[in-house]
Protein backbone atom coordinates (compact mmCIF):
# COMPACT_ATOMS: atom_id res chain seq x y z
CA UNK A 1 0.00 0.00 0.00
CA UNK A 2 1.52 3.73 -0.77
CA UNK A 3 1.22 6.27 1.92
CA UNK A 4 1.44 9.59 2.11
CA UNK A 5 4.24 11.80 3.52
CA UNK A 6 1.64 12.16 6.92
CA UNK A 7 1.18 8.76 7.29
CA UNK A 8 3.90 8.77 10.47
CA UNK A 9 1.41 11.62 11.98
CA UNK A 10 -2.17 9.76 11.62
CA UNK A 11 -0.35 6.55 13.29
CA UNK A 12 0.96 8.83 16.06
CA UNK A 13 -2.63 10.35 16.47
CA UNK A 14 -4.05 6.84 16.32
CA UNK A 15 -6.20 7.12 13.08
CA UNK A 16 -8.14 4.62 12.06
CA UNK A 17 -6.27 3.65 9.43
CA UNK A 18 -8.29 1.99 5.89
CA UNK A 19 -7.30 0.93 2.04
CA UNK A 20 -8.43 3.62 -0.36
CA UNK A 21 -7.56 4.06 -3.66
CA UNK A 22 -4.11 2.21 -2.86
CA UNK A 23 -3.70 4.01 -0.08
CA UNK A 24 -3.27 3.50 3.80
CA UNK A 25 -5.33 6.50 4.55
CA UNK A 26 -7.06 8.01 7.75
CA UNK A 27 -10.94 6.85 7.99
CA UNK A 28 -11.55 8.78 11.48
CA UNK A 29 -9.21 10.23 14.23
CA UNK A 30 -11.56 10.80 17.11
CA UNK A 31 -15.25 10.25 15.67
CA UNK A 32 -16.86 11.09 12.51
CA UNK A 33 -19.18 13.17 13.81
CA UNK A 34 -16.94 15.28 16.31
CA UNK A 35 -14.36 15.88 13.08
CA UNK A 36 -17.74 16.37 10.49
CA UNK A 37 -18.70 19.08 13.55
CA UNK A 38 -15.55 20.56 13.69
CA UNK A 39 -15.85 21.72 9.90
CA UNK A 40 -18.84 23.06 10.32
CA UNK A 41 -18.82 24.77 13.09
CA UNK A 42 -15.15 26.11 13.16
CA UNK A 43 -11.56 24.40 11.26
CA UNK A 44 -10.79 20.93 10.25
CA UNK A 45 -8.04 19.36 8.21
CA UNK A 46 -8.00 16.46 5.59
CA UNK A 47 -4.96 14.86 4.07
CA UNK A 48 -5.80 14.41 0.68
CA UNK A 49 -2.47 13.57 -0.95
CA UNK A 50 -3.65 10.50 -2.64
CA UNK A 51 -5.36 12.47 -5.07
CA UNK A 52 -3.96 12.99 -8.61
CA UNK A 53 -2.19 16.14 -10.02
CA UNK A 54 -1.77 16.58 -14.08
CA UNK A 55 0.06 19.11 -15.54
CA UNK A 56 -0.53 20.03 -19.11
CA UNK A 57 2.17 22.24 -20.47
CA UNK A 58 3.06 23.51 -24.20
CA UNK A 59 1.46 25.95 -26.86
CA UNK A 60 -1.54 24.01 -27.40
CA UNK A 61 -2.37 22.96 -24.06
CA UNK A 62 -5.10 24.89 -23.44
CA UNK A 63 -6.85 22.97 -26.85
CA UNK A 64 -6.35 19.75 -25.26
CA UNK A 65 -7.68 20.70 -21.81
CA UNK A 66 -10.38 22.01 -23.76
CA UNK A 67 -11.06 18.44 -25.97
CA UNK A 68 -11.06 16.40 -23.16
CA UNK A 69 -13.13 18.31 -20.75
CA UNK A 70 -16.84 19.16 -20.96
CA UNK A 71 -16.67 22.50 -19.45
CA UNK A 72 -15.05 25.57 -21.32
CA UNK A 73 -11.54 26.15 -19.88
CA UNK A 74 -11.25 29.35 -22.29
CA UNK A 75 -13.00 31.68 -19.95
CA UNK A 76 -10.63 31.27 -17.29
CA UNK A 77 -8.65 33.35 -16.20
CA UNK A 78 -5.18 33.03 -14.59
CA UNK A 79 -5.34 32.02 -11.77
CA UNK A 80 -8.80 30.32 -11.51
CA UNK A 81 -9.99 27.08 -11.26
CA UNK A 82 -13.08 25.23 -12.80
CA UNK A 83 -15.06 22.64 -12.21
CA UNK A 84 -15.52 19.89 -15.14
CA UNK A 85 -15.57 16.33 -16.09
CA UNK A 86 -14.27 13.85 -19.00
CA UNK A 87 -16.43 11.62 -20.70
CA UNK A 88 -16.25 8.86 -23.00
CA UNK A 89 -17.35 8.96 -26.37
CA UNK A 90 -20.96 7.55 -25.31
CA UNK A 91 -21.19 9.67 -22.87
CA UNK A 92 -20.02 8.51 -19.53
CA UNK A 93 -18.16 10.16 -17.09
CA UNK A 94 -14.15 9.37 -16.92
CA UNK A 95 -13.86 11.44 -14.00
CA UNK A 96 -14.67 14.69 -12.23
CA UNK A 97 -12.08 16.77 -11.89
CA UNK A 98 -10.76 20.37 -11.10
CA UNK A 99 -8.98 22.35 -13.73
CA UNK A 100 -6.60 25.02 -12.49
CA UNK A 101 -5.01 27.76 -15.18
CA UNK A 102 -1.83 28.95 -14.58
CA UNK A 103 -1.61 30.50 -18.19
CA UNK A 104 -2.73 29.63 -21.64
CA UNK A 105 0.32 27.36 -21.91
CA UNK A 106 0.04 25.14 -18.22
CA UNK A 107 -2.57 23.94 -16.24
CA UNK A 108 -3.13 21.47 -13.38
CA UNK A 109 -5.64 18.74 -13.46
CA UNK A 110 -6.80 17.31 -10.25
CA UNK A 111 -8.03 13.76 -10.38
CA UNK A 112 -9.65 11.47 -7.83
CA UNK A 113 -7.07 9.46 -6.54
CA UNK A 114 -8.85 6.00 -7.53
CA UNK A 115 -8.88 6.47 -11.44
CA UNK A 116 -4.93 8.13 -11.86
CA UNK A 117 -4.01 6.02 -13.69
CA UNK A 118 -7.08 5.27 -16.16
CA UNK A 119 -7.33 9.26 -16.38
CA UNK A 120 -3.83 9.36 -17.82
CA UNK A 121 -4.42 6.82 -20.14
CA UNK A 122 -7.30 8.47 -21.49
CA UNK A 123 -6.28 11.60 -21.28
CA UNK A 124 -2.63 10.55 -23.45
CA UNK A 125 -5.01 8.79 -25.69
CA UNK A 126 -6.94 11.79 -27.18
CA UNK A 127 -3.73 14.17 -27.09
CA UNK A 128 -3.19 15.18 -30.61
CA UNK A 129 -2.31 18.59 -29.54
CA UNK A 130 1.34 20.40 -29.25
CA UNK A 131 1.13 19.66 -24.81
CA UNK A 132 2.69 17.36 -22.71
CA UNK A 133 0.97 15.82 -20.01
CA UNK A 134 3.06 14.66 -17.03
CA UNK A 135 1.99 13.04 -13.63
CA UNK A 136 3.02 14.63 -11.31
CA UNK A 137 0.66 12.95 -8.31
CA UNK A 138 3.87 11.04 -6.18
CA UNK A 139 5.54 14.44 -6.37
CA UNK A 140 2.82 16.41 -4.13
CA UNK A 141 1.54 16.43 -1.30
CA UNK A 142 -1.99 18.00 -0.16
CA UNK A 143 -3.58 19.36 2.84
CA UNK A 144 -7.42 20.87 2.58
CA UNK A 145 -8.07 22.96 6.03
CA UNK A 146 -12.31 23.50 5.83
CA UNK A 147 -14.64 25.22 7.92
CA UNK A 148 -15.68 28.95 9.20
CA UNK A 149 -12.22 29.51 10.85
CA UNK A 150 -10.06 28.11 7.77
CA UNK A 151 -8.97 31.70 6.22
CA UNK A 152 -7.52 32.72 9.98
CA UNK A 153 -5.49 29.64 10.01
CA UNK A 154 -4.44 30.00 6.53
CA UNK A 155 -3.48 33.99 6.80
CA UNK A 156 -1.22 33.20 9.63
CA UNK A 157 1.08 30.87 7.21
CA UNK A 158 0.68 33.02 4.43
CA UNK A 159 3.29 35.64 3.17
CA UNK A 160 0.83 37.22 0.65
CA UNK A 161 -2.72 38.57 1.91
CA UNK A 162 -5.65 35.90 2.02
CA UNK A 163 -8.01 37.93 -0.28
CA UNK A 164 -8.89 35.45 -3.23
CA UNK A 165 -12.33 34.58 -4.28
CA UNK A 166 -14.25 30.94 -4.48
CA UNK A 167 -12.33 28.49 -6.84
CA UNK A 168 -9.15 31.09 -7.00
CA UNK A 169 -5.81 30.22 -6.49
CA UNK A 170 -2.01 31.75 -6.14
CA UNK A 171 1.19 30.53 -5.49
CA UNK A 172 3.28 31.40 -2.22
CA UNK A 173 6.24 30.26 0.06
CA UNK A 174 4.96 28.44 3.19
CA UNK A 175 8.02 26.72 5.45
CA UNK A 176 10.85 26.76 2.50
CA UNK A 177 8.44 24.83 0.03
CA UNK A 178 6.67 26.61 -2.36
CA UNK A 179 2.68 26.17 -2.27
CA UNK A 180 -0.37 26.59 -4.59
CA UNK A 181 -2.85 27.58 -2.09
CA UNK A 182 -6.36 27.43 -3.53
CA UNK A 183 -9.98 28.22 -2.33
CA UNK A 184 -12.19 25.30 -3.44
CA UNK A 185 -13.64 22.72 -1.32
CA UNK A 186 -15.43 19.81 -0.88
CA UNK A 187 -17.56 20.78 1.97
CA UNK A 188 -19.76 23.76 1.45
CA UNK A 189 -18.28 25.37 4.13
CA UNK A 190 -14.81 28.25 3.61
CA UNK A 191 -12.01 26.28 2.67
CA UNK A 192 -8.31 26.34 1.44
CA UNK A 193 -6.00 23.64 -0.14
CA UNK A 194 -2.23 23.61 0.35
CA UNK A 195 -0.58 21.84 -2.90
CA UNK A 196 2.92 21.24 -2.67
CA UNK A 197 5.93 19.55 -3.39
CA UNK A 198 8.55 18.73 -0.66
CA UNK A 199 10.66 16.12 1.77
CA UNK A 200 8.54 14.57 4.25
CA UNK A 201 9.87 16.47 7.09
CA UNK A 202 8.97 20.05 5.19
CA UNK A 203 5.77 18.15 5.17
CA UNK A 204 5.12 17.61 8.65
CA UNK A 205 6.27 20.95 9.28
CA UNK A 206 3.86 22.62 7.25
CA UNK A 207 1.33 19.82 8.94
CA UNK A 208 2.17 21.19 12.35
CA UNK A 209 2.57 24.82 11.53
CA UNK A 210 -1.41 24.42 10.28
CA UNK A 211 -1.92 22.60 13.67
CA UNK A 212 -0.02 25.52 14.97
CA UNK A 213 -2.23 28.18 13.96
CA UNK A 214 -5.55 26.63 14.29
CA UNK A 215 -4.75 25.86 17.90
CA UNK A 216 -7.18 28.80 19.26
CA UNK A 217 -9.81 27.47 17.02
CA UNK A 218 -9.56 24.07 17.85
CA UNK A 219 -8.30 22.76 15.03
CA UNK A 220 -9.50 18.83 14.46
CA UNK A 221 -7.81 16.34 12.42
CA UNK A 222 -10.49 14.72 9.64
CA UNK A 223 -10.64 11.56 7.91
CA UNK A 224 -12.31 10.15 4.84
CA UNK A 225 -15.60 9.71 7.13
CA UNK A 226 -16.12 13.27 7.90
CA UNK A 227 -15.31 14.03 3.95
CA UNK A 228 -17.66 12.05 2.94
CA UNK A 229 -20.74 13.08 5.52
CA UNK A 230 -19.79 16.72 4.64
CA UNK A 231 -19.68 16.48 0.88
CA UNK A 232 -23.25 14.35 0.88
CA UNK A 233 -25.05 17.04 2.95
CA UNK A 234 -23.88 19.63 0.53
CA UNK A 235 -25.83 17.13 -2.27
CA UNK A 236 -21.63 16.80 -4.07
CA UNK A 237 -21.40 13.84 -5.80
CA UNK A 238 -18.42 10.96 -5.19
CA UNK A 239 -16.83 9.55 -8.54
CA UNK A 240 -17.77 5.60 -8.35
CA UNK A 241 -21.02 5.90 -6.16
CA UNK A 242 -22.97 9.00 -7.74
CA UNK A 243 -20.96 9.19 -11.14
CA UNK A 244 -19.40 6.93 -13.18
CA UNK A 245 -18.72 5.26 -16.68
CA UNK A 246 -22.28 4.38 -16.32
CA UNK A 247 -23.91 8.03 -16.22
CA UNK A 248 -23.36 11.02 -17.99
CA UNK A 249 -23.71 14.68 -16.83
CA UNK A 250 -26.56 15.55 -17.86
CA UNK A 251 -28.19 12.79 -16.02
CA UNK A 252 -25.92 13.48 -12.58
CA UNK A 253 -27.25 16.83 -12.58
CA UNK A 254 -23.75 18.11 -14.28
CA UNK A 255 -25.60 20.17 -17.15
CA UNK A 256 -23.99 23.15 -16.01
CA UNK A 257 -20.38 22.07 -16.28
CA UNK A 258 -21.73 20.76 -20.11
CA UNK A 259 -21.05 23.31 -22.06
CA UNK A 260 -22.37 21.73 -25.59
CA UNK A 261 -21.89 24.92 -27.70
CA UNK A 262 -18.28 25.81 -26.93
CA UNK A 263 -17.41 23.25 -29.71
CA UNK A 264 -16.00 20.07 -30.42
CA UNK A 265 -15.36 17.63 -27.46
CA UNK A 266 -14.95 14.19 -26.03
CA UNK A 267 -18.38 12.44 -25.77
CA UNK A 268 -20.11 15.86 -27.00
CA UNK A 269 -22.18 14.07 -29.48
CA UNK A 270 -23.71 11.95 -27.46
CA UNK A 271 -24.66 14.67 -24.57
CA UNK A 272 -26.53 16.39 -27.29
CA UNK A 273 -28.77 13.36 -27.94
CA UNK A 274 -29.47 12.89 -24.04
CA UNK A 275 -29.95 16.57 -23.50
CA UNK A 276 -32.36 16.78 -27.02
CA UNK A 277 -34.24 13.54 -25.69
CA UNK A 278 -34.13 14.24 -21.99
CA UNK A 279 -32.50 11.74 -19.24
CA UNK A 280 -34.04 8.39 -18.90
CA UNK A 281 -33.50 9.46 -14.96
CA UNK A 282 -32.31 11.87 -12.87
CA UNK A 283 -29.49 12.17 -10.04
CA UNK A 284 -32.04 13.27 -6.88
CA UNK A 285 -32.08 14.02 -2.99
CA UNK A 286 -33.80 12.32 -0.62
CA UNK A 287 -34.69 13.18 2.74
CA UNK A 288 -36.07 9.95 4.70
CA UNK A 289 -39.14 10.86 7.42
CA UNK A 290 -38.46 7.82 9.39
CA UNK A 291 -34.73 6.62 11.27
CA UNK A 292 -33.03 4.67 8.90
CA UNK A 293 -29.45 4.41 7.10
CA UNK A 294 -30.12 4.29 3.96
CA UNK A 295 -26.87 2.53 2.05
CA UNK A 296 -25.91 2.38 -1.62
CA UNK A 297 -27.84 -0.06 -3.61
CA UNK A 298 -31.27 0.01 -1.58
CA UNK A 299 -34.42 0.01 -4.22
CA UNK A 300 -36.68 3.44 -4.03
CA UNK A 301 -40.18 2.23 -4.68
CA UNK A 302 -43.31 4.72 -5.31
CA UNK A 303 -47.00 2.77 -4.96
CA UNK A 304 -45.01 -0.69 -5.03
CA UNK A 305 -42.76 0.11 -7.88
CA UNK A 306 -39.22 0.14 -7.89
CA UNK A 307 -38.25 3.68 -9.39
CA UNK A 308 -34.95 3.90 -8.73
CA UNK A 309 -31.81 3.29 -6.61
CA UNK A 310 -29.24 4.86 -3.79
CA UNK A 311 -26.32 5.98 -4.57
CA UNK A 312 -24.57 7.73 -1.72
CA UNK A 313 -26.75 7.67 1.80
CA UNK A 314 -25.85 8.57 5.67
CA UNK A 315 -27.49 10.23 8.63
CA UNK A 316 -26.33 13.42 8.39
CA UNK A 317 -24.80 14.77 11.83
CA UNK A 318 -26.20 18.50 11.44
CA UNK A 319 -29.48 17.86 10.66
CA UNK A 320 -29.78 14.32 12.56
CA UNK A 321 -32.03 13.09 10.17
CA UNK A 322 -31.48 10.18 7.13
CA UNK A 323 -30.45 11.93 3.50
CA UNK A 324 -29.71 10.09 0.43
CA UNK A 325 -28.87 10.73 -3.57
CA UNK A 326 -30.65 8.24 -5.58
CA UNK A 327 -31.09 8.28 -9.45
CA UNK A 328 -35.04 7.47 -10.04
CA UNK A 329 -36.71 7.19 -13.12
CA UNK A 330 -37.45 11.01 -14.58
CA UNK A 331 -41.15 11.03 -14.19
CA UNK A 332 -40.96 9.85 -10.46
CA UNK A 333 -37.87 12.42 -9.71
CA UNK A 334 -39.77 15.65 -9.28
CA UNK A 335 -39.34 17.99 -6.44
CA UNK A 336 -41.50 16.97 -3.20
CA UNK A 337 -42.62 13.79 -4.64
CA UNK A 338 -42.94 11.33 -1.62
CA UNK A 339 -41.33 7.52 -2.14
CA UNK A 340 -39.82 5.49 -0.04
CA UNK A 341 -36.43 3.54 0.54
CA UNK A 342 -36.57 -0.22 0.59
CA UNK A 343 -33.90 -1.26 3.68
CA UNK A 344 -34.27 -4.77 3.36
CA UNK A 345 -38.00 -5.96 3.39
CA UNK A 346 -39.30 -2.36 5.29
CA UNK A 347 -40.06 0.06 3.29
CA UNK A 348 -39.03 3.79 4.56
CA UNK A 349 -40.78 6.99 3.44
CA UNK A 350 -38.98 10.20 2.30
CA UNK A 351 -39.35 13.65 0.20
CA UNK A 352 -37.41 14.83 -2.67
CA UNK A 353 -35.81 17.74 -2.36
CA UNK A 354 -33.26 20.12 -3.66
CA UNK A 355 -29.67 19.91 -3.35
CA UNK A 356 -27.76 20.73 -1.07
CA UNK A 357 -29.68 18.95 1.98
CA UNK A 358 -28.25 21.54 4.52
CA UNK A 359 -29.12 24.94 3.60
CA UNK A 360 -26.23 27.63 4.41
Amino acid sequence: MARTKFYSIHEALGAKIIDFAGYDMPVQYSSMIKEHMAVRNSVGVFDVSHMGEFFVTGPEALKLVDYITTNNPAKLEQGQVQYSAMCYEDGGIVDDLLVYKFDDTKFMLVVNASNKEKDLDWINKHNKFDAKVTDDSDEYSLIAVQGPNSAKVITKLCSKELDIEYYRFFTDSINGAEVIVSRTGYTGELGYELYFKSDEETALNIWNDVFEAGKEFDIEPAGLGARDTLRLEMGMALYGNDIDKDTNTIEAGLKWITKLKKGEFVGRDALVKVNEAGPSRKLVGIELNEKAFPRSGYPVVKNGEEVGVITSGTVSPVMEKPIAMAYLRTDTAVLGNEVAVKIRKKEFTGTIVKFPFLKK
